[in-house]
């Protein structure tokens, strides 16, 4: 091959920078390594060749192998894993620097190798290759070895090629010129690859900072470890079964690579905004719990009241009282304040839908006293003794046995006794609620000041939206369905999804398969979710492959998903004849 040709003439020049150019815009590490070897043999006219990259261990890994003659391709695109065992650049037994592999002395030595025939080399062990050629009847023979060096001149990996070629096919040494062209190619080759690497890195890094977030906002509450974890899994699930499909309205939804990516970014970032909701607030799993559990305190004071009564039995007794008369009185104190309690402590779990009657229940029970006899200005912190300065109590007195004192409305969340009590659904009064719902706000505003890169500019849109309905009844932009993307109404029923069947919920039982996709239903209905997504998650299977990995095998029931279809759409009337 005439070296001069390819080095100096404008056709080699352009080839080289169209290479150069290729290997710039190319992001698959395989098609970008098997392209670097596959040039190197094409500009010199060799047989074949390998390419080494340098693991962090100082070996030399087999990427890509090629031998022309003997239809060898192995590595790379092709999917074929290399048996070879990778080069050690320091010998096992001594560490010191193996110069007699000749891809290794060309990686310790940093500089290129040409070798005009391997059997009459001296200074190298091509034991191997000779070994190599008995067995398949080749005859290695020219070797041109070039350092892949970075920004840092540190070598990142080995260009070796094998055998060039004559015009007629004959066998030739590598010279000179052909050598500084493929230098030129292996420098563009390096800074590819390490380019890419450098992205590779980077990616990396982010993915591993969104992970530690996820965990740390799962970790925060022992009941909620695995939801950032599990959405993502689902969304991602929606996603493909929404790409995979042929006809009807996903017909035409399709996500490149990047875009993938920027889903998987948002998903897992969706509840960022939860790093800053007091742990007590989202495992807040009864009425009454703050830090801890206050029903304990109203039991102590019914606790109070029984033994008032017994006190008040033993002295109307000393005093002369019928003992029979008192006692009854005693016994039916006792019953009354031991049914009032099991009713205070039912309501405290705030399973159930809580009436207007129960409601004035809890009021009623509430109005009854005791007598403390106790500062309660004593041993507090300055942050509650703060808020006793608007009505300071007196040191001793009669109090309710519940109460909605001033310094639980000026707590953060309002603390009230009967308020919190009387709480309708679930066990958040408002004040709690609003603070869960911010959390998509701060989401969103935690999101937005991230500087983004292009290509995932809409992830703040795709996680900040999973709490919006196609109804515009949602939050926090209550936006509706045809403001919203697909990736953000497949967040949407995700996390619902997920939270309907989650087994970590201290609020709440673990709901099985059919009743989580019944009260999917009803949200379709009430047009909370969008319906032709329902029906992908039904019709696809989603719902099934969801609950096989991630549910309790006791939730996952028989499920008639007909029910909860659409009816197909009719078919356009043909036009008569």
């Amino acid at each position: 091959m005439d070296g001069d040709s390819v080095r100096g003439g404008a056709s080699g020049l352009e080839r080289l920078i169209e290479i150069g150019l290729a290997l710039s815009a190319e992001r698959n590490h395989d098609r970008l390594t098997e392209r670097i070897l596959l040039e190197a043999i094409d500009i010199t006219n060799a047989d074949g060749g390998t390419l080494y990259l340098r693991t962090e261990d100082n070996t030399l890994k087999f990427v890509i192998v090629r031998t022309g003659s003997l239809k060898i391709a192995m590595g790379g695109t092709t999917g074929i894993p290399i048996p070879f065992p990778p080069v050690r650049m320091y010998k096992a037994d001594s560490n010191e620097p193996n110069f007699s592999n000749v891809s290794a002395a060309c990686a310790l030595k940093k500089e290129a190798i040409n070798i005009e025939d391997a059997y009459t080399a001296e200074g190298f062990d091509f034991s191997g290759t000779k070994k190599f050629d008995q067995g398949t009847g080749y005859r290695s023979k020219s070797f041109l070895c070039i350092p892949l060096k970075n920004y840092s001149d540190e070598v990142t990996g080995v260009l070796q090629l094998i055998n060039a070629q004559d015009e007629s096919g004959a066998v030739i040494a590598f010279s000179k010129d052909v050598q500084r062209t493929v230098e030129a190619l292996a420098s563009q080759a390096a800074v590819a690859i390490d380019n890419q690497n450098l992205i590779e890195a980077q990616k990396a890094l982010m993915d591993s900072l969104i992970k530690v977030m996820a965990h740390a906002i799962d970790a925060k509450s022992p009941y909620t470890g695995g939801h950032c974890q599990r959405v993502p899994e689902l969304t991602k699930m929606l996603a493909s079964k929404a790409q995979a499909a042929t006809e009807g309205v996903f017909k035409d939804f399709k996500l490149d690579e990047t875009q993938w990516y920027e889903l998987h970014v948002a998903a897992w970032l969706h509840d960022i905004g939860k790093v800053t909701t007091p742990e007590y607030v989202v495992d807040k799993a009864t009425k009454l719990q703050t830090i801890y559990d206050r029903v304990h305190e109203i039991r102590h004071r019914f606790e109070i009241l029984h033994r008032d009564a017994e006190i008040k039995m033993l002295k109307s007794i000393a005093k002369g009282k019928n003992a029979r008369i008192e006692r009854k009185k005693y016994k039916d104190r006792c019953e009354e304040l031991k049914k009032q309690w099991e009713f205070i402590a039912e309501s405290n779990i705030g399973g159930e839908f809580m009436s207007q009657e129960k409601q004035d229940k809890v009021k009623e029970i509430a109005k009854q006293k005791w007598y403390r006899y106790f500062d309660r200005k004593l041993g507090l912190s300055w942050t509650e003794a703060k808020l006793l300065e608007k009505a300071p109590p007196p040191p001793e007195g009669w109090e309710q046995l519940m109460a909605d004192l001033p310094e639980h409305a000026e707590a953060e969340y309002n603390l009230g006794e009967v308020l919190n009590m009387c709480i309708q659904r679930g066990t958040l009064n408002d004040d709690e609620r609003r603070k869960i719902n911010d959390h998509i706000v701060l989401t969103i505003e935690m999101l937005n000041e991230m500087p983004f890169p292009k290509h995932l500019k809409k992830v703040p849109e795709y996680a900040g939206g999973h709490h919006e309905k196609i109804d515009g009844t949602g939050y926090p932009n209550k936006l509706t369905g045809d403001q919203m993307s697909w990736p953000a109404k497949m967040m949407g029923i995700a996390d619902i999804f997920e939270a309907l069947t989650a087994a970590d919920r201290p609020y709440k039982k673990a709901k099985t398969l059919s009743e989580s996709l019944k009260i999917l239903s009803f949200m379709k209905k009430d047009k909370h979710v969008d319906p032709d997504l329902f029906d992908l998650f039904l019709r696809s299977g989603a719902y099934l492959e969801y609950a096989e990995q991630f549910l309790r095998p006791e939730q996952i029931d028989k499920v008639d998903i007909n029910q909860y279809l659409q009816p197909p759409a009719p078919k356009p009337a043909q036009a008569a004849e």
